[in-house]
């Protein structure tokens, strides 16, 4: 899958706020941005407007560009209506999903497992991506699949620290493969669980999570 530079600038501002080396409230000045990764202003500018729309910068008066990042708290909470969003979207899809459907599903399904076998954390979180809006499409309604997208983009850098959890990747391949399997029985309540389960991260992998970031942040 082709990553074009504004996107990639993106992933990598993306990260620096979810591992805390840029600090909410912290300036993102675009000229800074562009000298340090040795681009023009205008993939820059095109990657602050990607990561606005995530939820992940706001723009204040006088200050420009800012990290807007949630406490963990509020990072909790947001993660508990990600796997609601999840379990919603698995069930109505295991009723709904086209032909077309199962087949997208089956190759962002496969595509993961070449990025896990590969030990490929970045490719595996693309194609997780994939994976995750492929269930939301199917699941029939727009408005539910628009919903849970704009939350999947907030999120989009904690989860990806999540894979750098020892054997979350290979964890969550085996996740994916389960609700794929209970999506093509047919079986909503089972898709959803599974779905749910697939994304919460309460207790202990709450606490991965977060040291996950303090860690990255030390470094």
């Amino acid at each position: 899958m082709k990553i074009n530079q504004s996107n990639r600038l993106k992933a990598q501002i993306e990260e620096e706020i979810a591992t805390g080396a840029l600090q909410p409230g912290e300036r993102l000045d675009e000229a800074s941005l562009a000298a340090r990764f040795g681009v023009s202003r205008t993939p820059i500018r095109e990657a602050l407007q990607q990561l606005s729309i995530a939820g992940l910068i706001e723009h204040r008066r006088h200050r420009g560009a800012v990290v807007s990042a949630p406490d963990p708290k509020q990072l909790l909470e947001m993660f508990e209506l990600m796997a609601e969003f999840e379990a919603i979207c698995a069930r109505s899809a295991a009723r709904r999903m086209l032909v077309s459907d199962e087949a997208e599903l089956k190759t962002t399904l496969e595509a993961c497992r070449r990025a896990a076998d590969a030990g490929d954390t970045d490719a595996y979180y693309y194609e997780n991506e994939r994976f995750h809006r492929a269930i939301y499409i199917a699941g029939g309604n727009a408005f539910i699949a628009d919903q849970a997208m704009a939350l999947h983009r907030r999120l989009a850098p904690f989860r990806r620290l999540q894979l750098r959890v020892r054997n979350r990747m290979k964890t969550s391949l085996g996740e994916h493969e389960a609700i794929i399997d209970a999506l093509l029985n047919g079986d909503g309540n089972l898709s959803a669980s599974r779905a749910y389960a697939h994304v919460a991260v309460q207790g202990e992998r709450f606490g991965d999570l977060l040291t996950s970031i303090n860690r990255a942040a030390a470094e």
